[in-house]
């Protein structure tokens, strides 16, 4: 828990929020990868000059013979929910750690990203049995209440656990569509398994499509770098549950489609993501999170 807290200076560096750095790993050619912030009606009132004429209300207007325009009061914070995978699959680091933790510190560096911009926090974490939510909200409290729920689920994980399949990525999106239904900035942090490019019409893309289309969404892809080097010589084991199966990696013909596989799936869901419109930043279990995270928007330490 100590360990997500002390994140709070880099967190504070880089706001996701800000400009990104022409370095950013997320350039691209979009003026922005988020919405402007809402502005909600106030009052009808008299021109003054140096007023915006977009406002004039032409009713109002044309009703009274006197120019009227609408104010505005902006809208200066909003919610925003980090959405932590703690599955299984999420156990697994050849190298420094595993993605679960690195899934757990970059939801903390995006808390207090959110929090030092001004913004709600909240946060969705999911395992393989369940999904615990703490709605959005501006105070520390909630933000450390936040952190720690990151936490107690990343502590949960261990070897013996195996899978139940009671929460699915579909059921994910399904909640985060019931608490966000619009204007919410949304950070998924995942390796997005049991998302395909294959197929348009799946309930979990139509899913993803309903939540991008209302709200800022930024995906996260954590993957460990054995999916893009996989080692030419030694054996793996692989388990699901109670079962295993050993693979040896110095025969040619096992380790190759196991290669092609892992990369196709990391593309895969990048494909999707890009389909929809939605910025995603790769990032490594066998790297710094901080690092990644300043580099990925342009920041240094």
């Amino acid at each position: 828990m100590s360990s997500l807290i002390t994140l709070e200076t880099p967190g504070r560096l880089m706001s996701v929020r800000c400009p990104w750095n022409r370095n950013s790993l997320l350039a691209g050619g979009h003026t922005s990868l988020f919405r402007d912030r809402g502005l909600d009606f106030e009052e009808l009132r008299h021109y003054q000059p140096g007023d915006d004429l977009r406002y004039i209300d032409r009713r109002a207007t044309a009703r009274t013979g006197q120019p009227f325009v609408r104010s505005f009061l902006e809208e200066r914070d909003r919610p925003t929910i980090v959405v932590c995978d703690q599955r299984m699959n999420m156990f697994f680091g050849s190298c420094l750690n595993f993605k679960s933790y690195t899934a757990a510190e970059l939801g903390a560096l995006l808390g207090w990203s959110a929090f030092h911009s001004g913004d709600r926090v909240g946060v969705m974490v999911f395992n393989d049995q369940r999904i615990d939510t703490v709605a959005p909200h501006r105070s520390r409290q909630r933000l450390q209440q936040c952190l720690a729920t990151i936490h107690r689920q990343n502590r949960e994980l261990h070897a013996e656990r195996g899978v139940s399949g009671a929460v699915d990525f579909d059921q994910l999106l399904a909640r985060c569509l019931n608490s966000a239904p619009h204007d919410h900035t949304i950070y998924l942090v995942s390796d997005f398994m049991g998302i395909s490019d294959k197929g348009e019409e799946t309930t979990t893309l139509r899913r993803i499509r309903r939540l991008a289309r209302h709200n800022d969404v930024l995906a996260f892809q954590v993957y460990d770098p054995i999916a893009l080097n996989l080692p030419t010589y030694g054996r793996v084991t692989l388990m699901e549950g109670e079962q295993q199966i050993s693979l040896d990696l110095g025969r040619r013909r096992m380790r190759e489609p196991i290669s092609e596989y892992l990369k196709q799936r990391l593309e895969g869901v990048q494909a999707v993501m890009r389909r929809n419109r939605i910025p995603v930043l790769p990032v490594s279990a066998g790297e710094a999170t901080v690092d990644q995270y300043l580099r990925g928007f342009g920041g240094k330490l």
